[in-house]
C-alpha cells in the first residue's frame, strides 16, 4: 500500500486530496482496507483485552448494528415492508452489505411478515466481504444477486447501513484566516506521509464563525452518490442510516478538529497517515448536504430522526419484550442516547410523491436540516 500511494502521489505532482487518498486507502484493489481480505466486520471476541485494558489478538475491527441482534434489521424490515406496498415494488438494493447480516435479518423477516420479494441485490466493491456474504445468504440464494454497478435504470426500496462514512471527503483547513485544501505528500526524509496544503476556492456549506484555525469536510461523493440514485431509481424509497449531523451541527465553530476517525481492533484514532490500509477512515455525515441533494435531484424527504426513534417507531421495544436476554441488551444499545441511539440517524427519500413512513412517524427531525 505505501509503494502505491508514493507512485500515484508522485504520478500527480508530489501531492493528492484527502478524498483520493482516503478512497485508495479503502478500496485499492487487493490493498484497501475493504478489498485485501481481512476480517473487519464482527463481534468484539471474549478476552480481546488485556488486565490493562490494551486490544489484544486477531479479532475484527468495529461491530455494526446488524451484528449486534437481529432486531435491529427485524424493525428496518417492517419500515421496508411499508415501502415496498407503498411504492408497488418488489426488489431490495443494499449497498455495503458487510458481512450479510443485515441483508438476512431483513429477507427472514420480510418472508415471515408474508411480504413477496422477487430479488435483493447488493451493491459492494469488496470480494472479500462479497464471498462472506454469499456463505452468510446460502439459504435465499435464489433471490439475491450481486453487482458491482447500477443498471440505468432502477426500482424498489435502497438500504445504506454505514455506507455513507465510508465514501472519500475532501478536508479544508482554514489556518490563519485562509482556506486551504488539505492533502498528502510523501515525505522522503522521514519515510512517511503527510499533510500538506494548497489555497482552495472550496469552501464549506456554512460560515464558519471566528477566525480560528479550522479543519473540516465537504462531501462530494456522498452527495453525487445520491444524485446517481434520484437519476436512476425510477420508483421506490431510500434509507440511509449512519452518524452524522444537520449542518448547523456539522460546522459548529467548536468542532475545529473535523470528524475524519479510524478504526482498528475495536480502537478508534485520528491518524489516518499510519497503518494505511490496514484500518477502517470515516467521517460523520453532513446529512443536511444529503437531503438538499436528494431535493435538487428530485426525490422527496420521508423523514429524519435518531435511530432510537426510528426503530422504535418500526416495533423495536415491542420486539424486544419477546427476545432473549442478550438481544434484550444488545437493542438498549441501539436505542439508547448515551449509545448508538443519538449518535446514529436515518433519512428517508421517496421517488414520487410524499408518504407517511413509519419510521419517521414519531420525532422526526425534517426541520432541523
Amino acid at each position: 500500500m505505501q509503494a502505491h500511494l508514493q507512485k500515484l502521489i508522485c504520478t500527480q505532482g508530489g501531492w493528492i486530496g484527502f478524498d483520493t487518498f482516503m478512497e485508495q486507502a479503502l478500496y485499492a484493489p487487493g490493498l484497501g482496507y475493504y478489498s485485501r481480505g481481512a476480517t473487519v466486520f464482527g463481534v468484539l471476541p471474549q478476552g480481546l483485552r488485556d488486565a490493562a485494558g490494551e486490544v489484544k489478538g486477531a479479532g475484527s475491527d468495529f461491530v455494526t448494528a446488524p451484528e449486534m441482534t437481529p432486531l435491529f434489521g427485524q424493525a428496518l424490515a417492517r419500515q421496508i415492508a411499508q415501502a415496498l406496498q407503498v411504492t408497488g415494488t418488489d426488489e431490495i438494493w443494499e449497498f455495503g452489505a458487510g458481512t450479510g447480516a443485515l441483508a438476512l435479518q431483513i429477507l427472514d423477516s420480510l418472508d415471515a411478515l408474508g411480504i413477496p420479494l422477487r430479488r435483493y441485490t447488493i451493491v459492494d466493491l469488496s470480494q472479500p466481504l462479497k464471498e462472506r456474504q454469499q456463505t452468510t445468504l446460502k439459504a435465499h440464494a435464489n433471490r439475491v444477486q450481486w453487482v458491482d454497478a447500477l443498471p440505468a435504470q432502477m426500482q424498489g426500496v435502497v438500504v445504506g447501513n454505514e455506507v455513507l462514512d465510508a465514501m472519500p471527503v475532501k478536508l479544508l483547513a482554514r489556518v490563519n484566516g485562509a482556506w486551504h485544501e488539505r492533502g498528502v505528500v510523501w515525505d522522503a526524509g522521514s519515510a512517511q506521509f503527510a499533510w500538506k496544503d494548497r489555497p482552495t476556492e472550496l469552501r464549506p456549506p456554512e460560515d464558519v464563525p471566528g477566525d480560528h484555525d479550522y479543519v473540516t469536510e465537504i462531501h462530494p461523493q456522498g452527495e453525487a452518490f445520491v444524485r446517481t440514485l434520484a437519476d436512476r431509481l425510477k420508483a421506490g424509497a431510500i434509507f440511509l442510516l449512519d452518524y452524522g449531523f444537520p449542518e448547523h451541527e456539522y460546522y459548529h465553530a467548536q468542532r475545529h478538529m473535523g470528524t475524519v476517525m479510524c478504526h482498528r481492533a475495536h480502537q478508534a484514532d485520528g491518524d489516518p497517515l499510519v497503518l494505511v490500509g490496514q484500518k477502517d477512515i470515516t467521517a460523520h455525515v453532513n446529512f443536511t448536504g444529503i437531503a438538499v441533494a436528494a431535493q435538487d435531484a428530485g426525490l422527496e424527504v420521508l423523514g429524519y430522526t435518531s435511530q432510537a426513534h426510528f426503530l422504535m417507531n418500526c416495533g423495536l421495544v415491542d420486539a424486544m419484550q419477546a427476545a432473549s436476554l442478550a438481544d434484550r441488551v444488545a437493542g438498549q444499545k441501539l436505542i439508547l442516547e448515551h449509545e448508538m441511539g443519538e449518535f446514529f440517524k436515518v433519512i428517508g427519500l421517496t421517488q414520487g410523491a410524499y408518504w407517511d413512513a413509519m419510521g419517521f412517524s414519531r420525532g422526526d427531525r425534517t426541520h432541523r436540516l
